[in-house]
């Protein structure tokens, strides 16, 4: 798909910068010609190697940022990357949604916003459509629907809201399920799967799902004030999703041809009872369930409204897209920050 230059003039913020997903929706969105404003109270390393000179970091409090003499053109969609430490869901995920609500909505601008499969719930069936209801059992599920339920509600108000639903996210530096537990000792031959290998997990290769961002903040007039999309991404089995991974690793080298893989479970016994004492178990224990449960989203509408030919142009083949990851994340020391960035 060839959406370079497709809005040239239009402006993007983007808060959370610093995460992945942040920085793959700057990316993208200057792939395309979009000015991009990068808020992040860090420095923003990758920021160095911006060669198009389109993004540029901005700074501040979200509820006192005022952007409006910062660049020649208004801001016309914001993108809410922000994600808090796992840890710090129940007293921060919700406040800092609303910051961003509130700010899309003083600067007239359309909100796009990345939702999760936490919704549907210990329950959920296996084909998850924009339509399937939602029964969230845990604390972190329950923000999520209330999340979603105000940004309706804002919609009344004024504020266009996008929300583009994924699966686990992989790709663009480390910090995911990916590169901080299934593929961490793959140096010593050996994958950790954290559930069920024979049922189905939904993933986002996070260039695609960035791409799909940009699609439909190009099409945001032809949209209604709230708009729920699918992304289908990759929905495979753990046993596919392994076996890709060593073919990967093998055909770039970072595994012997003729070397054998050795495939064990992560130990959630351990980790619950380490939840006696470790916050971060215990969050991380709670959502468990989703390992264990087959869950694929299903398109019904992203496809129609983009176009087949633009659904096709930003879908990465999967070895190609595992290639990439592993050859561009670095595996960090495992810390409280960059565990918590492997969950949504």
């Amino acid at each position: 798909m060839n959406i370079k230059n497709a809005a040239i003039g239009s402006t993007v913020l983007v808060l959370g910068a610093n995460g992945r997903l942040g920085q793959s929706a700057c990316e993208s969105f200057a792939a395309a010609g979009w000015r991009v404003l990068a808020h992040s109270r860090r420095d923003l390393h990758w920021l160095r190697s911006n060669e198009s000179g389109l993004i540029r970091q901005i700074t501040g409090n979200i509820d006192q940022l005022d952007v409006t003499d910062s660049q020649p053109g208004p801001v016309s969609v914001v993108v809410n990357a922000l994600n808090p430490i796992y840890t710090r869901w129940q007293t921060e995920a919700l406040p800092l949604a609303r910051q961003a609500m509130d700010l899309a909505q003083r600067l007239g601008a359309t909100l796009l916003f990345p939702g999760n499969v936490y919704n549907f719930g210990a329950s959920m069936p296996e084909l998850l459509t924009e339509e399937t209801m939602q029964v969230a059992q845990t604390r972190k599920g329950k923000i999520r629907i209330q999340i979603e339920l105000e940004l309706r509600a804002r919609a009344k108000q004024g504020l266009q809201t996008i929300i583009v639903r994924a699966g686990d996210f992989f790709g663009t530096g480390s910090g995911t399920w990916l590169d901080l537990v299934i593929t961490k000792d793959l140096h010593k031959a050996r994958l950790t799967y954290p559930g069920n290998p024979d049922l189905v997990h939904a993933w986002a290769y996070l260039p695609d799902l960035t791409r799909a961002f940009v699609a439909l903040a190009d099409k945001r007039q032809q949209l209604s004030r709230f708009e729920v999309f699918h992304f289908e991404g990759y929905s495979i089995t753990g046993n596919e999703l392994l076996s890709h991974i060593e073919e990967a690793a093998k055909s770039i080298g970072l595994l012997e041809k003729g070397r054998r893989v050795s495939i064990r479970q992560l130990p959630w016994r351990i980790m619950k009872l380490a939840g006696v004492v470790s916050p971060m178990m215990r969050e991380l224990v709670e959502m468990q369930y989703l390992w264990n449960l087959p869950h694929r989203l299903v398109d019904s509408r992203l496809g129609a409204m983009l176009g087949a030919e633009t659904i096709a142009g930003f879908q990465t083949p999967l070895r190609q897209a595992i290639e990439r990851t592993l050859r561009t994340a670095s595996t960090p020391p495992a810390s409280r920050h960059t565990l918590q960035e492997a969950i949504q």
